[in-house]
């Protein structure tokens, strides 16, 4: 049930405060030939990547704490949030991002980082696609504090977690990360530990 002659009709930038919200008019024949045509918006905030550190002989994770303005207004108590490291890709390649990134919030250094797929996380609404990444670490690759980055506001609560309890933290609802909780699944259903 596939659709063509996909047309862009109109593009509004509704907002272009923080990233760039767009009002997209689109038009399209559907497959009994009838031309259709819809608004939606979409929100472009860049493109991103995560990882999830992991150690095999402790059995632990590296996640972060931190507060995230959307979940505080939709809900969760406290604004903070149990994630795995993360951030946009600001012109980089997805592997640099991810070894700046982790470095910058969780102050371990790693010098490979494995691929292991790539999937949009909101496609209904937002255009990032997020690139996903493990890595083992150990404790001679801590080379800062971590917590992020002062000029950008970062507060960032680094925390090593045995992957038993990470998991069952998504049982009990305290990690509510989809990205998180799809890295964590990842990393069980691989049996890498």
């Amino acid at each position: 049930m596939a659709i063509k002659d996909i047309e862009i009709v109109k593009t509004e930038i509704l907002s272009d405060n923080w990233y760039t919200l767009k009002k997209i008019t689109y038009q399209y024949t559907k497959p009994d030939g009838i031309v259709q045509q819809q608004s939606r918006e979409a929100y472009d905030r860049g493109n991103g990547a995560v990882i999830l550190l992991y150690n095999i002989a402790s059995r632990t994770v590296i996640l972060t704490r931190q507060f995230r303005i959307p979940t505080y207004i939709n809900g969760n108590e406290s604004g903070m949030l149990i994630e795995a490291c993360a951030g946009l890709l600001d012109q980089d390649s997805p592997q640099d991002c991810i070894r700046r990134e982790t470095e910058e919030e969780t102050g371990y250094q790693i010098k490979e980082a494995k691929k292991i797929f790539e999937a949009y996380m909101s496609p209904g609404s937002v255009t990032e696609i997020l690139h996903f990444f493990i890595a083992e670490y150990t404790n001679n690759m801590k080379v800062s504090d971590g917590g992020g980055l002062q000029e950008e506001e970062e507060n960032i609560e680094i925390l090593e977690i045995n992957i038993d309890d990470a998991l069952a933290m998504i049982e009990s609802g305290e990690i509510k990360d989809g990205k998180t909780i799809m890295l964590l699944q990842y990393i069980k259903l691989k049996s890498i530990m």
